[in-house]
């Protein structure tokens, strides 16, 4: 073994054997060392672990450690080469013995350790003496950086009155330097401003309660709190952040009244539900903690109301019944104000309400008479005599003077017609009979007002009852119609009969029917009182002729159970029908009737013939005038109306020698087989090509104009109303003259397109399609 292998073996050894504390504590605390004492060995490498500082200065390249191969006889043979993260740039190595610097600041929060690769290499042969090695080179870390509040500022709240040692809340402060070299990340909170109310955990930096207070007192605390680096040591650096504390209330405080003693007044004269006044009850908490409920103690609750108004939190005082000065004067209530919500917690330092007295004096007002009753009830019989007494109201002024009153009625002329009223006393008396069958119930209003003040009035209800007194006969509810056959037999029902009674029972009606005396001897019917208010009409004999007697007239006697009783006399006209077995109502009825007008059926039949005659003439006249007023073209009668048809079309060239069809306009129903006009195209030409040299006054465009009209006179298929068709000449003066093609199929030697060629540019295709046609017919 040489020397080498040997001195490696006893640097391996070196390396597992651990440093001693004092030697860490030293490395950690000298910023200036740039390695450690202890060497590796890799293969035939020799280095030791590279540590560069960073916020190194970057003047002076500062050593950083050695690497050195077993092979280097340090005879200057061996040449070292570093290659890797920042090589050449941020590290640099001696090549002769394998030392390396750092030339730049290193910043370890920016990059905390550089990969780098040595090789060793024989200068005489340029061949590496070792295999290229890895290694590392770390950055350690300087307290280069300042703790920050990242959250701040911060703001908490906490229950007032809560315990010492309450947690209120945390705050956190960072550190940018390494946490797991040194202690230049380790924080330290202390407290700067907030003692003796808080109190902060040094390493946590949670804040406490230290003491108890009372959002009352104070509701807001700033609290400062500062965190340092390197556990507070000399040098350190440090931050503030600010926190600002507030209570919350908790209902730890009772109402409390404002006064021991209230004093209102109200008028005798106000209303229910008139506010009377107000009283407060102060609560030095806030929000639902101050909310209160107030309440009235003793007999005056039933006269006096309290409610809380929940916006201002006050108690306000309701008449809840009128009060009368000349009754009671004065009140004495006793009122008490309770939290609506009680924290329990503080029940033991007392009740949570408070109690007041509120002294109410009632004034005295100039009241209305009041009448003893609000509503009389009164009766009396019908049929009583002018004068009679009915009632009597009775009004009085509450007041202590006592004014004298005076009554009367009002409310409906119609009932001063039937009562009146003493306005002294009250006294109500009828002023003409009573009819209970009209009106069984009267209600009249009395009004009683103060003699020295008119203003000062009241009213009364009084109901009259009318009393029933029998003075209505009961009679037929309806007129009967009762028929009886030829061919009856004795003992036959007729005819079933009732009766009503305008007048009241109080035990109800009850009628008993029979016959008249005058008509019970020699009477061919009977009738037969059902016990039931209602009775039946039967046949006593066989057998009726119509011709001998056509009807029957039955007096009935009715007979009521009023005190004292009546009867009426009610006469039953009874008709004889001739009919079969099955008596048919109606049949008989119509007979009777016919019977009774003096007209046999034969009769009867002739006259419902000649009016069934007289309606069918009738009916034949009148269709007869209605197809008179029907005019013989109704087919065409959306035709016959007078039309102004103005044509503006542009016209088809040589061939159109017709005005715009019109056929197109008509209805289907009016639609007529066209007939060719003549043949005037020539003569159209003719007279077209003279008017271009005339005026409308000329002979040849009068000419022009009767001839069109002719023509539209005799042709067939023309419409049968008014038109107006327009024939326009192009007219006289142009320099260029006609351009038409009307004539364009005649003859045009004796015309020159020459000029033409003179209109310019726009007409150059024009003009050499004239002039070539010309030359070409030449």
């Amino acid at each position: 073994m040489n020397c080498s292998t040997l001195l490696s073996l006893i640097l391996m050894l070196v390396q597992l054997w651990p440093c001693s504390p004092s030697t860490q504590t030293h490395s950690a605390q000298n910023t200036d060392q740039s390695f450690t004492a202890v060497r590796r060995v890799k293969r035939g490498w020799v280095w030791e672990p590279l540590f560069a500082t960073e916020e190194q200065t970057s003047m002076v390249p500062v050593y950083v450690g050695q690497l050195k191969s077993d092979l280097d006889k340090q005879d200057g043979n061996l040449k070292y080469i570093l290659t890797g993260e920042g090589a050449g740039s941020i590290f640099i190595i001696d090549e002769n013995n394998g030392k390396i610097y750092v030339t730049q600041k290193l910043d370890r929060e920016k990059k905390a350790f550089y990969t780098l690769r040595a090789q060793a290499i024989n200068r005489s042969t340029q061949l590496p003496v070792e295999p290229e090695s890895e290694f590392i080179i770390k950055v350690r870390d300087v307290n280069d950086h300042e703790p920050q509040f990242l959250d701040g500022p911060y703001v908490a709240t906490v229950p007032e009155m809560s315990p010492e040692g309450t947690s209120v809340t945390q705050v956190t402060a960072t550190d940018g330097d390494d946490p797991s070299y040194g202690n230049s990340a380790r924080l330290l909170y202390s407290l700067i401003q907030g003692q003796p109310y808080f109190s902060v955990e040094p390493k946590t930096g949670v804040i406490r309660m230290a003491s108890q207070m009372d959002r009352e007192t104070k509701d807001q605390y700033l609290v400062i709190i500062q965190a340092k680096d390197m556990v507070g040591q000399t040098g350190a650096f440090s931050a503030t952040a600010t926190v600002t504390i507030n209570l919350s209330d908790i209902n730890d405080n009772p109402p409390k009244f404002q006064q021991r003693l209230y004093y209102m007044s109200v008028s005798e004269e106000a209303p229910v539900g008139t506010t009377v006044g107000k009283v407060f009850a102060e609560d030095s908490d806030i929000g639902e903690n101050a909310a209160m409920n107030y309440f009235i103690e003793g007999d005056s609750s039933d006269v006096f109301d309290i409610i809380t108004n929940n916006e201002t939190q006050e108690g306000i005082i309701l008449l809840k019944k009128r009060v009368d000065y000349e009754s009671k004067r004065r009140y004495s209530i006793r009122a008490k104000v309770v939290n609506r919500y009680i924290d329990d917690r503080f029940l033991k330092e007392g009740p949570f309400e408070d109690k007041t007295i509120i002294k109410i004096n009632v004034e005295d007002a100039d009241e209305p008479p009041v009448f003893t009753l609000e509503n009389y009830v009164m009766e009396i019989a019908e049929g009583a005599m002018s004068g009679s007494l009915v009632g009597i109201v009775t009004a009085r002024d509450p007041d202590d003077d006592d004014c004298p009153v005076r009554y009367s009625i009002v409310h409906g002329m119609h009932l001063k017609r039937l009562f009146s009223i003493n306005e002294h006393n009250g006294t109500i008396i009828t002023t003409k009979p009573l009819d209970r069958e009209r009106a069984s119930w009267h209600n009249i209003t009395v009004t009683a007002t103060e003699t020295r003040n008119a203003e000062k009035i009241s009213e009364a209800n009084v109901y009259i009852q009318v009393l029933d007194v029998n003075d209505h006969a009961p009679e037929f509810p309806k007129y009967y119609e009762t028929f009886v056959c030829e061919n009856a037999v004795s003992g036959q029902l007729i005819q079933s009969i009732s009766a009503v009674d305008q007048d009241d029972s109080a035990e109800g009606h009850h009628f008993y029917f029979s016959l008249a005396q005058e008509a019970t001897n020699n009477s061919r019917f009977t009738v037969k009182d059902n016990q039931d208010n209602t009775a039946g009409i039967f046949t006593a004999k066989s057998g009726f002729r119509r011709q001998e007697q056509f009807s029957f007239y039955l007096p009935i006697l009715i007979l009521d159970n009023g005190t004292p009783p009546l009867t009426s006399t009610n006469t039953l006209t009874i008709t004889v029908c001739d009919c079969d077995t099955e008596v048919n109502t109606f049949y008989c009825r119509y007979g009777a009737f016919m019977y009774a007008m003096g007209l046999s059926t034969e009769a009867l039949v002739a006259v419902l013939a000649c009016i069934l005659i007289l309606l069918v003439f009738f009916l034949a006249i009148v269709a007869i005038r209605q197809q008179r007023k029907k005019s013989p073209f109704s087919e065409k009668m959306e035709e016959f109306r007078e039309n102004i048809v103005r044509y503006d079309d542009e016209g088809g060239g040589e061939e159109d020698t017709e005005a715009f069809d019109i056929s197109a306009l008509r209805t289907r129903t009016v639609m007529r087989t066209h007939k060719p006009r003549k043949n005037v195209t020539a003569e159209i030409h003719s007279l077209y090509r003279q008017s271009l040299q005339v005026g409308p006054d000329s002979t040849i465009f009068r000419q022009f104009i009767s001839e069109k009209l002719e023509e539209a006179n005799t042709d067939p298929s023309a419409p049968p109303y008014d038109s107006l068709q327009t024939y326009a000449f192009e007219g006289t003066g142009s320099l260029a003259g006609s351009l038409s093609s009307l004539g364009s199929h005649t003859s045009d030697a004796d015309q020159s397109y020459d000029y033409l060629t003179d209109w310019g540019p726009p007409f150059k295709q024009l003009a050499g399609m004239y002039t070539s046609h010309r030359s070409g017919g030449d």
